[in-house]
Formats: structure tokens, C-alpha cells, sequence
């Protein structure tokens, strides 16, 4: 049975693997200033969050890369990739602007995937306000590394994915539990998709 509230006791994964570092900054690259500490986010699509996480396999393992709604903590669009290249965050971020418009701000960490121009050029094309976390400042990005957390110890660390189709067939059938089904306490209860649909209480900005 899987839980119902943001922090799970599951047993820690095996220290099998190593999770790879994920891209750095790159010093030629733009750096925006991070826009959600004094933003209280009112609705769905006033904030949303982009980043990428290392998805451990029985070999190697894929890189994992998602577009959140700050609000509703809803899953709008994921994409698994092989590598650390800029085109498959570019084409989540198209993904979720066709199925769910246009936020009005969306947030990165500084990775060279999310400060490229390619990926940047769709933000201003959309005439979203672009923001990033603070270098070091994982509480920027709190939102985002909670789901990381919840993803990893109710479905990745419980299973050994044996290839690319298997890991993306689990993960889509969690993606959509998560979407769904999974109550969440900072939503008062609700799910993700009840929430897009009937917003609660506005979610303050991150400490």
C-alpha cells in the first residue's frame, strides 16, 4: 500500500549505484535572480518549477526530467533521457506549454541544460518570467526536491528497472497515481488534480 503524505519511511535505497553529478552552471551562460522567496503562488499555472534527476536502473541508469505546477504540485509533463543534453528539457518544456498554456513564471536550478539559450529562447518566446534557484539554495527549489524525495521511495528505490521501456512504463503508472490518487498534507488532502481543478488556500513562497 502505498502512503498518503509527503515523507515515507522506506528503507533507503542500496548504495549500489552512484548518482552521477548533475550538469553545472556555465560561466558564459545568463543567470536569472531567483523570483519565488517573496511570491506567495495564488493558482495553478502562476509558478511552475523544471528540473532533472538521475533514475537508477539494474545498469547504468536515465535521467529523469520534469515540469511541476508550483500550486498544484501537478506532474504536467516528463520525459526520460539517456544523457545530460539540453534537447530533451527543451522538448518537456514544449510539452507542457501545449498541453497546459503558459505559466506566468517558471523556476530552474543554474544546470547548463536550463541556462542554454535553446531553452531559455522558449521561455521568453512564451513571455514567461524566468527564474533561479539561488547557487547552493536547495530550499529555492524545496517544491521540486519533495517530489524527487516521494518518487524515488514509492516507486524508483522498489523496483530494478531492467531497461529503458520498463523504467518508463513504471514511472508513467506512478506519475499517474501521483496525479490522481496520492493525498497530499500540503494540499489539505487533496490530490494534484483535484487541486488544478478546485484550488485550496494559496501556497506561501519558500522559506
Amino acid at each position: 500500500m502505498r502512503r498518503n503524505h509527503d515523507e515515507t519511511t522506506t528503507p533507503k535505497p542500496s548504495p549500489g549505484y552512484r548518482r552521477p553529478t548533475m550538469s553545472p552552471p556555465t560561466p558564459e551562460h545568463q543567470i536569472y535572480p531567483y523570483l519565488l522567496r517573496k511570491l506567495t503562488v495564488t493558482r495553478p499555472s502562476h509558478g511552475w518549477a523544471m528540473d532533472i534527476t538521475y533514475v537508477p536502473m539494474a545498469r547504468a541508469g536515465v535521467y529523469l526530467v520534469a515540469v511541476l505546477d508550483w500550486f498544484s504540485r501537478r506532474i504536467l509533463a516528463w520525459r526520460l533521457s539517456l544523457t545530460l543534453e539540453t534537447g530533451p528539457c527543451v522538448e518537456t518544456l514544449r510539452d507542457a506549454l501545449a498541453g497546459h498554456g503558459t505559466p506566468e513564471l517558471m523556476n530552474t536550478e543554474q544546470g547548463s541544460h536550463f541556462t542554454s539559450v535553446a531553452f531559455l529562447t522558449v521561455l521568453q518566446d512564451a513571455q514567461s518570467a524566468i527564474s533561479m534557484d539561488g547557487k547552493g539554495a536547495w530550499r529555492d527549489h524545496v517544491v521540486v526536491e519533495r517530489f524527487w524525495r516521494t518518487i524515488k521511495y514509492e516507486e524508483v528505490y522498489l523496483r530494478t528497472y531492467r531497461s529503458v521501456s520498463e523504467a518508463r512504463r513504471g514511472l508513467s503508472r506512478y506519475l499517474a497515481f501521483y496525479n490522481r490518487s496520492r493525498p497530499q498534507s500540503s494540499l489539505g488532502g487533496q490530490t494534484p488534480d483535484q487541486v488544478s481543478c478546485n484550488p485550496p488556500t494559496p501556497i506561501p513562497a519558500a522559506a
